[in-house]
């Protein structure tokens, strides 16, 4: 199991070996200037419900789960040994598994284990699923009962950034990779940021460079968001979010705007369906939630979400819902209410920081909505949660 370093370690961790910008003690106040208004935690729809259903166990040693996406009917997952491993999300939950060890408002809950394998080799991807036996299962599954996956070939490996020379030791927060990608909208470009301090927009028909910003900012970029308008964000160590458009008859993309509001390094950055209104989360314990005014190119702080105890490792925004992950190894659900956010529940049961987050709709009913949410941590496990809230 990977070390998590304490918070008043004092020593420098390289970028190669657990990276840690800021600590806790660092980063003083959050950020709570006059202007701001502030969303504490506090509970308006007690309808919500939230189980966990799944535990895919670390693979081996100190592998843990570095990126998360849904893909159709996959969940595809990066793994920090360079694996990325698939699996049919039907078969990481069932019906059978709501309601299992479940739990209201902020209580933890346990749920049914599910054992993942699966690899990258020579390009082809191979996986198997198993669920151990249970008081109602006497056997083990054979996976060779199970379809053969298809295999797949990367069609490029793009040389995304040099991390050799991203700045100061410790760039990224414990958790937090090394580079950041995001894709328009209509998925023919892709953005990529990286620790030295670059963004590169990529043709995704070819995968041909189309453009580089060498220093984009003044320290490591750690995460990067791309608005379908066009608008792309990128957040950094050096507490800045900058916004990127490409003016028209311009060839490159220019910065347009530079927000300010963090107390340290921004960590993640994740948009709503609309673009409309931008969540970044930092080393300073908060969330905050930027709007473009009137919708137009002013943008403001809507109010800040605060409530986690440690740095902000990842955000996921799905329909009126913001699941944010922490150091604090716990996963918080924030819900809108009339251009506020309030947290609604806290996901308890990862033994490390939560790294990355997924999220999608789930089947519902006329009164209420249901989500699945898979979490990745530095505890090496893959947690699958199923969330319920009343439709307002």
């Amino acid at each position: 199991m990977p070390s998590f370093p304490d918070d008043d370690d004092d020593h420098h961790h390289s970028i190669r070996n657990n990276p840690k910008p800021c600590r806790d003690d660092e980063t003083g106040p959050l950020p709570l200037p006059s202007q701001l208004s502030q969303s504490f935690p506090r509970n308006p729809d007690g309808g919500h419900h939230y189980s966990l259903a799944a535990t895919v166990r670390g693979r081996h040693g100190n592998c843990y789960v570095s990126s998360l996406a849904v893909a159709g009917k996959f969940l595809l997952a990066g793994y920090s040994d360079k694996d990325i491993l698939a699996w049919e999300r039907a078969t990481l939950i069932s019906s059978d598994d709501m309601g299992s060890g479940g739990g209201r408002g902020d209580g933890g809950g346990g749920g049914g284990r599910v054992c993942g394998h699966g690899e990258v080799a020579g390009g082809r991807l191979r996986q198997a699923l198993q669920r151990p036996p249970g008081p109602q299962d006497p056997g083990m599954e054979d996976p060779s009962s199970r379809p053969e996956p298809e295999s797949f070939k990367p069609p490029e490996v793009l040389p995304l950034g040099n991390d050799a020379d991203a700045g100061r030791p410790g760039a990224g927060a414990p958790g937090v990779g090394k580079a950041g990608l995001a894709l328009s909208r209509d998925a023919s470009l892709l953005y990529s940021v990286s620790w030295d301090r670059s963004m590169k927009i990529w043709q995704t028909s070819d995968f041909r460079c189309l453009e580089s910003v060498g220093y984009a900012h003044d320290d490591a970029i750690n995460a990067v968001a791309s608005s379908p308008d066009g608008r792309v964000y990128t957040g950094s160590a050096d507490k800045k979010i900058k916004v990127w458009k490409k003016l028209e008859g311009d060839k490159n993309h220019s910065l347009v705007a530079t927000l300010e509001g963090h107390n340290s390094g921004v960590n993640a950055l994740a948009l709503n369906s609309d673009g409309s209104i931008l969540f970044s989360g930092a080393c300073d314990r908060s969330i905050i939630a930027w709007e473009r005014e009137d919708g137009g190119d002013q943008i403001v702080v809507l109010c800040v979400l605060s409530g986690h105890s440690k740095s902000i490792l990842c955000i996921k925004v799905v329909s009126d819902l913001v699941f944010s992950g922490s150091a604090d190894k716990t996963i918080r659900i924030w819900r809108g209410f009339e251009k506020n956010y309030a947290c609604v529940s806290v996901l308890n049961g990862h033994q490390g920081p939560v790294k990355c987050l997924a999220a999608t709709v789930d089947s519902g009913s006329s009164s209420n909505a249901c989500f699945v949410v898979y979490s990745g941590s530095l505890d090496c496990d893959l947690k699958v949660w199923r969330v319920t809230f009343p439709i307002l």
